[in-house]
């Protein structure tokens, strides 16, 4: 018998989310079936994301907490999914799970492809759902051409950190916004060409001083006023791919302008986009992230936080932006 672990989502927050909006629930796993495999957790994802899902009502109160997770098969009747094997899937925030691609499509897991130097964490970063966002949502909807002036809000965090880094193994002039001096240091080291601390100084001299030939592309983990700055400086025909709007995610968004003139004047385009979208080329993002890392075009980063039942405190760590590169917490 195996007893499984698993965080809930139990009350709505009123604002920054607290430990108490969620707690521990045990529940015993069947013994398996024929294409069932067994996993243990190891690391699962800490996620901006959810605080959207919970805001907008996407994740139910009373429902397991959602998000990706790394897990190791330890007893398996599927011979796809060996025992040892370190797999990526959906299980949420839980100790352990039973996985049937054939019963439980929403699941989706594969098996972690290896990375010298790294942990198996990087199936939730650069080789997961974070690398696939930047892979996708920027070179997809922004189409770079080199030589083009990319900006990258929250760049040092877990998308934005590897988008910066496609931009430039693009060819493109990367500007990388973020909140202290320590990341800005941090993106000086992955090679963004220039950084602004939002919290250091005026915001629109900062942006003016770093983009001397404007905003070609703009990724946009944030919205809010940095996201209207930043567009009164895009070029003709810029475009702007929509990640995140992190800055109303605790429901004080900040009003904004009309942006349509600048939309019209500079036929701008702007989309947003949910990452599984491009479920069916999930690999090829993951395959192509792989090999900039082995050509060292490419430095995952992480932030790992300790114990199940820090969860919460983790993901409110997250949310504040404590973490640099990718959030996730180790079982």
């Amino acid at each position: 018998m195996v007893l499984a672990r698993k965080w809930m989502y139990v009350k709505r927050p009123d604002g920054e989310p607290k430990p108490t909006d969620f707690s521990i629930e045990q529940e015993e796993l069947p013994a398996l079936e024929d294409g069932d495999f067994l996993v243990e957790t190891v690391y699962f994802s800490l996620d901006a994301g959810l605080r959207g899902y919970m805001a907008m009502g996407i994740l139910a109160v009373g429902s397991p907490v959602i998000g990706m997770a790394v897990a190791k098969v330890i007893e398996s009747k599927n011979e796809s999914f060996p025992v040892g094997a370190h797999v990526c899937a959906r299980l949420g925030w839980v100790t352990h799970a039973i996985l049937n691609p054939a019963k439980r499509k929403d699941q989706r897991p594969y098996i972690v492809p290896e990375v010298k130097g790294y942990s198996c964490a990087i199936g939730l970063g650069a080789l997961g759902l974070s690398g696939n966002t930047a892979y996708f949502g920027f070179l997809e909807i922004c189409k770079p051409k080199p030589g083009e002036t990319v900006v990258v809000s929250a760049a040092a965090g877990a998308v934005g950190h590897l988008v910066g880094q496609i931009a430039k193994a693009k060819g493109c002039y990367v500007v990388g916004i973020t909140g202290s001096e320590e990341k800005i240091r941090t993106l000086e080291k992955l090679g963004f060409d220039a950084t602004i601390n939002y919290r250091a100084g005026s915001l629109r001299e900062q942006l003016l001083k770093a983009t001397p030939k404007g905003v070609d592309c703009y990724f946009d983990n944030v919205g809010g006023e940095l996201t209207e700055l930043v567009r009164e400086r895009m070029n003709l025909y810029g475009r702007i791919s929509v990640c995140g709007t992190v800055s109303s995610y605790n429901g004080n968004p900040i009003p904004v302008t009309d942006p349509q003139r600048d939309y019209v004047s500079k036929q701008l385009r702007q989309e947003g986009f949910v990452v599984f979208r491009w479920l069916d080329r999930w690999m090829e993002g993951i395959g192509q992230m792989h090999e900039w890392i082995k050509q060292e075009k490419l430095v995952p980063l992480e932030t790992v936080y300790e114990g199940f039942e820090q969860a919460p405190d983790a993901f409110i760590k997250m949310l504040r932006g404590d973490n640099t590169g990718k959030a996730v917490l180790k079982v």
